[in-house]
């Protein structure tokens, strides 16, 4: 069954912001390699953590929205474990009213611009 998702990851903060890119790369050519569709991606930049992990109190923060199968998402989360770049991860389908909201703030961000 597609459904619409989004995932948020949170990468090491000693990576360069080259290697940022090559790893938000690796999760978007992963998921378009498995027949999802890549609704939109936001690099939302290195921000202050609410609470250390693994020492450290800064992070990369990415975000990916995606439509795709949901049997996609657990072998997703499987590449997330087993990359030491990530230190944390969410993914969570989203409703018609996230979908909605979603799309709002992509159309008020691009108004912005």
């Amino acid at each position: 069954m597609i459904k619409q998702y989004e995932t948020v990851f949170i990468a090491t903060p000693v990576l360069s912001e080259s290697q940022m890119k090559e790893a938000a790369a690796k999760y978007t050519t992963y998921l378009t390699e498995r027949g999802a569709e890549i609704v939109s991606e936001e690099n939302w930049g290195l921000k202050q953590l609410a609470y250390p992990i693994n020492k450290k109190t800064t992070g990369f923060y990415y975000l990916i929205e995606f439509k795709a199968d949901t049997q996609l998402i657990a072998r997703l989360e499987t590449q997330y474990r087993r990359d030491e770049r990530i230190m944390r991860f969410l993914t969570f389908a989203m409703d018609k009213d996230a979908v909605a909201y979603a799309e709002k703030r992509r159309n008020k961000a691009k108004k912005e611009e």
